[in-house]
């Protein structure tokens, strides 16, 4: 069974292609399920499209689980298309962001860390001139995040738990410390991690997280998924046969994809 949980559209402001599109790529390289996962919007702002390059409007979030519901009817049969959305995790707006999900008939929701000491973990400028004690203050607030966000019980996968690497590769130093604490902590939730093969189009390279996290996680008995993170069509299903084979090296039995909020195995 071939899957991808993590692909993204033109809705969100920084990636092509229609919903349409990457269906349509999904059944091209032979996937059976592909699971549609834009990011939501900034629920919490009283404007309605707080960064348009960031994340679709307030008032297109029914708009967009209306599309993708349409089109698992339009193409049942063919391939199982899959209701995701990937959320940000505001602790301070957590409760909102559940009651909201909780109208919408979701097959599963990635929680992803975006923001961390108020700025996105992708913004390239926050690394400036950082010295050695702030970039261990900023892995300790990230994982603290990641942390918290999987004892929140709102998600289903955890997006890209390293990512703040990404653009700041000597911050994973820090990292490892408190990494066996937090594999622990999403071991415990019941909450699943991605494999996420975006990372080779930043600074770290890779995927995310990398292959001595996901070890590590082999052993602490978490479970994992797949997700391209594609933001064009082409990516979609990308280094999905690499991925098979690293976990089955790294010890995994089977991986899982999502419907309904429960979780499915797949043998690797």
């Amino acid at each position: 069974m071939k899957f991808d949980l993590h692909t993204h559209h033109d809705r969100c402001g920084h990636a092509e292609g229609k919903i349409r599109d990457y269906i349509e790529a999904a059944i091209a390289n032979g996937l059976q399920f592909i699971g549609i996962s834009d990011h939501s919007p900034f629920l919490a702002s009283e404007v309605n499209q707080l960064n348009p390059a960031i994340a679709m409007a307030n008032s297109e979030l029914p708009e967009y689980v209306a599309e993708v519901l349409h089109l698992k009817e339009q193409y049942r049969g063919k391939i199982e298309v899959l209701l995701g959305i990937e959320s940000d995790f505001f602790p301070e707006h957590a409760e909102l962001y559940r009651g909201i999900y909780a109208k919408y008939p979701f097959d599963y929701i990635i929680g992803s860390v975006h923001v961390s000491n108020g700025k996105h973990i992708f913004d390239k400028t926050r690394w400036d001139n950082v010295e050695e004690q702030q970039l261990k203050q900023e892995a300790e607030t990230y994982l603290g995040l990641i942390q918290a966000s999987a004892k929140s019980g709102m998600f289903d996968i955890l997006g890209h738990i390293d990512a703040i690497k990404g653009f700041c590769p000597a911050i994973s130093q820090h990292l490892s410390p408190l990494l066996e604490q937090t594999l622990q902590v999403i071991g415990s939730s019941g909450t699943a991690i991605e494999v996420n093969t975006s990372g080779k189009f930043k600074a770290s390279g890779g995927w995310h997280p990398s292959t001595d996290i996901l070890e590590r996680a082999a052993y602490h008995n978490v479970a994992v998924t797949f997700g391209s993170d594609s933001h064009v069509p082409e990516r979609v299903g990308d280094e999905w046969e690499t991925v098979r084979e690293t976990l089955k090296q790294l010890g995994f039995k089977e991986w899982t994809f999502f419907r309904e909020r429960k979780r499915h195995h797949i043998p690797l």
